[in-house]
């Protein structure tokens, strides 16, 4: 197995380096169900928000772009099971996938609660705004 950071992923899906992104093809190409490609979810937001931030993708198609990783034979994604269910949170919800990430990974190791200062993360089922201090 292999790591990829972000800046190999974001190479790869935005092919838009002409140095670069010949590199991430062909790395990409050369993975395989014996030697995948490692994506942390660290690397996996970060691409997420790269795509939404500077390459303007909308949430849809930054959305699509995870699942494509999430799919993929040749990658292995840290805690596959709490990315995909924050995809599928950030789908059904239209709220932000960073925000469905830290839900999911709260709720799935016993928080009855995340609090937030995001108004609209707060509106996910399990997260709210921090208690008033009256």
């Amino acid at each position: 197995m292999i790591g990829l950071d972000t800046n190999v992923i974001v190479r790869h899906l935005a092919d838009d380096d002409p140095d670069q992104s010949p590199r991430a093809h062909a790395l990409f190409d050369s993975l395989s169900a014996a030697r995948p490609g490692f994506i942390s979810l660290v690397a996996l937001i970060e691409t997420y928000w790269v795509l939404r931030a500077s390459y303007r993708l909308s949430r849809d198609e930054a959305n699509a772009a995870v699942a494509g990783l999430l799919r993929a034979y040749d990658i292995v994604v840290e805690a596959d099971d709490d990315a995909a269910a924050a995809l599928r949170l950030a789908e059904r919800t239209g709220a932000d996938l960073a925000d469905c990430m830290i839900h999911v990974a709260g709720a799935r190791r016993g928080c009855r609660v995340t609090y937030t200062f995001d108004s609209k993360a707060a509106r996910l089922d399990g997260m709210d705004l921090p208690p008033s201090c009256e």
